[in-house]
């Protein structure tokens, strides 16, 4: 497996909009959501990174929280119905994947992380980060998942 290997990510502030809801709506909600925050990055104002789209998620057993996000410098004004806040430095487990085979990525990185036998930081998000380039038939996807550090 090897794409997959451990990161370090910096803390990092974004401003972007979430959706709630049970498992059974996932991916389409999820697609919904990303396609959503897409048509009004126009509303961001200042340094904006918007070849990358950070999902920040967190679940339990019936629902999750899933985001949809720029990367941004602090913003004085935040976009109507949008959230900033800053995701803490974490180490993760990463797989890199394309868009179309985000459920096999997820399946090699859990396989990868029993191998290395590490253990997921239950109370941190996890994050999919998507590399926007129209160019590109297959979509880069990074699968990040939070690690307990020792």
């Amino acid at each position: 497996m090897n794409n997959c290997a451990l990161i370090t990510k910096p803390a990092m502030n974004v401003v972007g909009i979430s959706y709630c809801g049970p498992y059974s709506t996932f991916p389409d909600e999820a697609i919904h959501l990303q396609s959503e925050f897409l048509s009004r990055k126009h509303e961001i104002e200042g340094d904006v990174k918007t070849s990358v789209l950070y999902s920040p998620y967190f679940g339990n057993e019936v629902f999750a929280t899933y985001w949809a996000c720029f990367e941004v410098p602090h913003l004085e004004q935040v976009p109507a119905g949008m959230v900033q806040f800053t995701i803490p430095q974490r180490t993760y487990a990463m797989a890199v994947c394309t868009y179309e085979r985000i459920g096999e990525g997820y399946e090699q990185l859990t396989a990868w992380m029993n191998e290395q036998k590490l253990s997921r930081r239950e109370n941190a998000v996890s994050l999919e980060i998507f590399y926007i380039d129209e160019h590109l038939e297959a979509e880069q996807v990074e699968l990040l998942i939070p690690i307990e550090e020792e």
